[in-house]
């Protein structure tokens, strides 16, 4: 069995963001994401594409969400997405900020 290390990728990553996918995994199946955010950084937008979905749970933390779904995300909760659904993250806590994205195809969404 093979382990994934992605918190320090997406923490020194230009994004924020480091995912575990079909490069690593050779399955086009479903896919993870993890993304880090600075306090007070914002903008960082969520959307999944024509074709799929995801879940968006955070790890540590809060966030201001804005598009889609409005309101704040406190640590442990979580939203779904799907295709052109987008939405905006603003890191609303005192330090680091972590979210977890997990997605794949939906029904009818295939490459």
């Amino acid at each position: 069995m093979k382990t994934f290390e992605l918190l320090e990728k997406a923490r020194n990553s230009v994004e924020g963001e480091s995912i575990l996918g079909y490069k690593e995994t050779g399955s086009h199946a479903c896919y993870m994401l993890v993304g880090a955010m600075k306090p007070g950084e914002k903008g960082r937008k969520l959307k999944p594409g024509s074709g799929h979905e995801e879940m968006v749970l955070v790890a540590k933390g809060s966030f201001a969400v804005t598009g889609f779904f409005n309101g704040t995300l406190a640590e442990g909760f979580a939203i779904h997405l799907a295709g052109e659904q987008e939405c905006y993250l603003e890191n609303i806590s005192r330090g680091e900020a972590l979210y977890v994205m997990s997605g794949g195809h939906s029904e009818s969404g295939h490459h």
